[in-house]
């Protein structure tokens, strides 16, 4: 079972969930994150393009609390993070040792990309890095015995059939964990049994019985979501000319890596997964000196690194190479470092018996300054304090209003009251029936905005529609009345006006509200009243990529 908690330990968890909370609390709402607050209003066993964990996650708060906020859509999150934490302590202290699992779990706990991404944005990331972790350590405990024995399949191998189904309904991801389990059964000789074990047979049937709701959701529309996330999320987008691999690009998804994971850390991580595979694929080249032998001549130390390769390199060095030919999401291969996190620790341990000093310094220094600057670019959301022409500016500022990346994220208070206090646009949102946007990541953060003022459906009208048509859809609003929201960039485009005037009696601007930080303007939402929909909306371009 589960070991005790050093006291030390426990104060990590504890300080890295009230960290957490207070950015969660005072970060704005992004563009993910208001379509998956979408899914929580329209309750379903699968999604377009997503499993249903994230509807559940995402709801949690809102559902406990009764409040509908940035802040509550991610308390769901926060506290997920701190159980996926735990676990992968245990993990490590299971297949090393405490002071392994101890610098593991600092390290896990300081790297922003995870901190924000499985920690505080409310993402399917976050019930996957859990089950993930679950899984983990449920394989851990299978495949290498604390007795050292010789390795017998057990019960477990069941269980992690439903972890890892667990894992699938939270992200697509998943099945590269099951796939990883199962290559390291087939390259690890003691291990290879367990494939062939009565309880793998059951595991794979309560792994299919765990996937129930996304393959119920599936065969009631055409298997389309798998259809999107293997097929028709890599066409070619409409109108953009499609580009050959380039290797540079490769190159670019491996340097964000490793800045979201932080250089500091980034680097030493993969120099350890380049270190330990090629000692994995060299074995009889091994001599005394290259690796810690007292280490090296445990039960199941090779195994053990060999077990970390498969659970991170697949996913990480596959979409670093797909980069080349395809946009990646920077969350994408995240997952894959997660488990590398652990060789990392068992390393850094080893370091401490030569320098101490300096292992301590790199994760105290690490920690230092990844904070500070978590905590400036937070300060910076509601202030603008890195704005050149801030009322607030600190330091000369760093970005202008144009080329501000934190301008994705969108101040919905502000959206809300400037609609509440313009008379014009007020009373078009009373008097409309439903809203609609060009974006699908729109839709989400303008209904999050205007819920409180006038609780009518939010739809979108685009080529990518995402889960849109699975909700209430266009046809029952044929003859009512509509506002149509969007940015400042795509009001700028005439064609999409002229399109929807085709689906209406008329569309006219009405006004715009602008977001402001600092006093700088950051964003402007365009407010038009379309009056009388003709028909249902379709798309003339590619419907649903």
């Amino acid at each position: 079972m589960f070991p005790k908690l050093p006291p030390s330990v426990i104060w990590i968890l504890l300080f890295g969930l009230i960290f957490r909370s207070i950015i969660a609390f005072w970060l704005l709402p992004g563009y993910d994150e208001g379509y998956y607050y979408l899914y929580t209003q329209h309750l379903d066993w699968s999604y377009f393009d997503h499993p249903v964990f994230v509807a559940l996650t995402t709801g949690f708060g809102i559902w406990l609390t009764g409040i509908t906020s940035p802040f509550t859509l991610r308390i769901g999150t926060v506290f997920l993070y701190t159980g996926s934490l735990l676990l992968l302590y245990f993990t490590s202290a299971r297949l090393f040792n405490v002071k392994s699992a101890k610098i593991t779990l600092i390290i896990a706990s300081i790297i922003p990309i995870f901190q924000i991404g499985f920690g505080i944005v409310t993402l399917p990331d976050s019930p996957l890095i859990f089950f993930w972790s679950a899984a983990l350590y449920c394989a851990v405990s299978e495949f290498f015995p604390v007795d050292n024995q010789i390795y017998i399949p057990s019960y477990r191998l069941s269980i992690l059939g439903i972890l890892i189904g667990l894992a699938c309904l939270s992200k697509y991801h998943g099945f590269v964990l099951g796939f990883s389990l199962v290559a390291f059964c087939l390259t690890s000789y003691p291990h290879c049994r367990a494939l062939f074990s009565r309880w793998t047979g059951l595991g794979l049937i309560l792994f299919i019985i765990t996937l129930f709701p996304l393959l119920f959701w599936n065969f009631n529309h055409d298997w389309i979501s798998f259809k999107f996330q293997f097929f028709n999320r890599f066409l070619p987008v409409p109108n953009v000319p499609e580009s050959s691999y380039n290797l540079l690009n490769s190159l670019a998804v491996f340097g964000v890596g490793i800045g979201l994971l932080f250089p500091t850390i980034g680097f030493p991580l993969w120099w350890i997964l380049f270190r330990s595979l090629l000692l994995q694929l060299f074995i009889p080249l091994r001599k005394d000196g290259q690796i810690d032998l007292d280490s090296a001549n445990k039960p199941y130390f090779w195994e053990k690194q060999l077990f970390i390769l498969w659970l991170s390199l697949p996913l990480t060095l596959g979409l670093i190479i797909l980069g080349g030919k395809q946009q990646i999401l920077v969350t994408w291969p995240i997952p894959g470092y997660w488990g590398a996190t652990l060789l990392l620790g068992l390393y850094a341990a080893k370091w401490e018996k030569y320098s101490k000093f300096w292992v301590e310094w790199w994760l105290k220094g690490s920690t230092i300054i990844i904070t500070t600057i978590l905590l400036l670019f937070l300060i910076h959301l509601n202030t603008g304090t890195l704005l050149k022409s801030s009322q607030n500016v600190l330091f000369g500022g760093v970005f202008t209003s144009d080329n501000d990346p934190s301008n994705e994220l969108i101040d919905v208070k502000q959206l809300r009251q400037g609609m509440a206090s313009s008379p014009i646009l007020y009373k078009a949102l009373k008097e409309a029936d439903f809203l609609f946007t060009n974006a699908y990541y729109l839709g989400g953060l303008i209904d999050l905005a205007l819920k409180p003022l006038n609780p009518i459906p939010v739809t979108c009208f685009s080529y990518d529609r995402r889960g849109f048509p699975f909700w209430p859809d266009t046809e029952q609003w044929v003859g009512k009345n509509a506002l149509y929201i969007t940015l400042k960039r795509f009001a700028e485009m005439p064609e999409l006006t002229a399109e929807f005037s085709a689906f209406f009696d008329s569309i006219e601007e009405i006004g715009t509200v602008e977001i402001k930080r600092g006093g700088v303007i950051v964003n402007v939402f365009y407010v038009y009243k379309a009056h009388n929909l003709l028909k249902p909306y379709f798309s003339t371009e590619n419907s649903v990529r």
